[in-house]
């Protein structure tokens, strides 16, 4: 229902912070507050008109057009899309879904796209980034309104395609609203966000949401993943499959060679493809990423040459990422802070050294505490030596997080429990021996760790290349 005289509308709003004149300003029920509340702040800066529910009109400040709507969410994505004149269509959109793999997978479509002469942009984890510069952005997948907004952009600044990650949450809320992929990448589903599922089944859902034709036009599916062969049968859009053992797959891997560097391998696509590639990554699972990658460019109609420019490349922040300072032995970063990304990691590191294999591991406070022991118990059964730490504890007491991944390992794993993280990878890189493998996990790319509502300024990296130091120079 709209009310009020007719405006027009040049941008759109969560934040009453962020409004610009022109703009409507979404006034959205919350967690701890409606958006309406905020209302007057956004009219002040120059809010043109304000979208919300029943319960925010009856609180609207008088004279400002509305459009009220039951449940204004649902909404959302559509109108911003409309509102910046649906600028996703400008460029071909790959979307990634999976557990594990969407940072590496997106990274490594917009670097090869770039190296093939594309212009490219990807949206993501680890940021954003539109013709090779960074974009500051807050969310894995922002809300719609600054989704589309951030197309408005790039379709401005020339953008070819876009890879960008799909998470459940993004789906679930809508966050992605107004977008059709060319390609909807699934790379896999195990155990994850159940502090915000209520079980596995209601994730993959969740995630299956993408491969629907209000959402994508062609479905490149993982069918070496079990939830992957489920999605390719009830998926309700055309389905290419991919895989590196299943031998009916549309797009495979063969020849494949693994080593400390990365891979090589051989992609097989359905038109008779065989496209030489490589990856800059260690691990038989960035073969499926880059499998992944080179498919759906090729899909999307972006040609071959992504392929040999993902060989080119380097290598993804906090995904699998050497520190190298001339030491004898290994050291990897990686941000597996779940049971499947920790076990993957870990053997891809095991098969790689004839030497320990240390890992320096903790896992995260508000989130789903089941998968603490889990973790434990892979990393304590994988590797020589699990030094137990403190990832982002948030709001959560330490000790007690550390307690219950302690309670997974089992009688006779050599383990060290040492909260400090600076000190646990100080520790790590003390024990470790040439041509052993010192993994830290959990945190990747992460420049801060929260503890009680605060975040302090910590980088894995840069605490491993002060140990490094510290261990040369003693």
């Amino acid at each position: 229902m709209a009310d009020g005289p007719a405006v027009e509308v040049t941008g759109i709003s969560l934040s009453s912070q962020r409004i610009r004149p022109g703009d409507l300003y979404a006034a959205l029920p919350g967690a701890r507050a409606h958006g309406i509340d905020f209302a007057a702040t956004a009219v002040e800066a120059g809010a043109v008109a304000i979208l919300t529910d029943p319960a925010g009109a009856g609180r609207a400040p008088a004279g400002v057009p509305l459009l009220v709507v039951e449940h204004p969410r649902s909404v959302l994505g559509r109108l911003a899309a409309r509102v910046y004149g649906d600028p996703a269509t400008s460029m071909r959109m790959i979307g990634v879904t999976g557990t594990q793999g969407k940072t590496t997978t997106t990274r490594l479509a917009e670097a090869g796209l770039e190296r093939a002469g594309v212009r490219a942009a990807v949206i993501g984890t680890v940021g954003t980034r539109v013709g090779g510069e960074d974009v500051k952005t807050t969310l894995t997948t922002p809300e719609a309104p600054d989704l589309h907004g951030l197309f408005a952009m790039m379709r401005e600044r020339d953008v070819e395609a876009c890879a960008m990650e799909v998470s459940s949450h993004a789906l679930v809320m809508g966050r992605v609203d107004g977008v059709v992929f060319d390609v909807a990448v699934f790379l896999n589903l195990g155990r994850d966000h159940l502090d915000f599922h209520a079980d596995v089944e209601e994730y993959y859902q969740a995630k299956a949401s993408l491969f629907t034709p209000e959402r994508a036009r062609l479905a490149l599916v993982n069918i070496d993943d079990e939830h992957g062969r489920r999605l390719a049968a009830e998926a309700t859009i055309p389905v290419l499959t991919f895989g590196v053992e299943s031998r009916d797959a549309d797009w495979s891997a063969a020849d494949v060679r693994l080593d400390r560097d990365g891979s090589s391998f051989v992609a097989r696509g359905p038109a008779g493809q065989a496209i030489r590639a490589g990856c800059p990554l260690p691990g038989a699972f960035n073969v499926y990423n880059t499998l992944a990658a080179i498919a759906a460019c090729v899909e999307a109609g972006l040609g071959e040459g992504v392929a040999e420019g993902i060989a080119a490349a380097g290598g993804v922040p906090g995904r699998m990422e050497r520190v190298d300072a001339g030491q004898d032995f290994t050291v990897v970063i990686d941000y597996a802070h779940k049971p499947d990304a920790v076990e993957a990691a870990m053997v891809a590191l095991r098969r790689l050294t004839g030497g320990p294999l240390i890992v320096v591991l903790g896992a995260g406070g508000d989130r789903d505490p089941g998968k603490r022991p889990i973790m434990a118990e892979i990393a304590a059964r994988l590797g020589d030596l699990l030094i137990v730490t403190d990832d982002n504890p948030r709001t959560e007491d330490p000790a007690a997080i550390r307690a219950a991944m302690l309670a997974g390992v089992a009688t006779g794993d050599e383990v060290l429990e040492i909260g400090d993280r600076g000190e646990a990878i100080r520790e790590a890189i003390r024990r470790a021996v040439p041509e052993g493998i010192v993994l830290v996990a959990g945190k990747g790319h992460e420049t801060g760790q929260e503890i009680d509502g605060v975040v302090h300024p910590f980088n894995d990296r840069d605490v491993v290349l002060a140990a490094l130091a510290e261990r040369a120079n003693p």
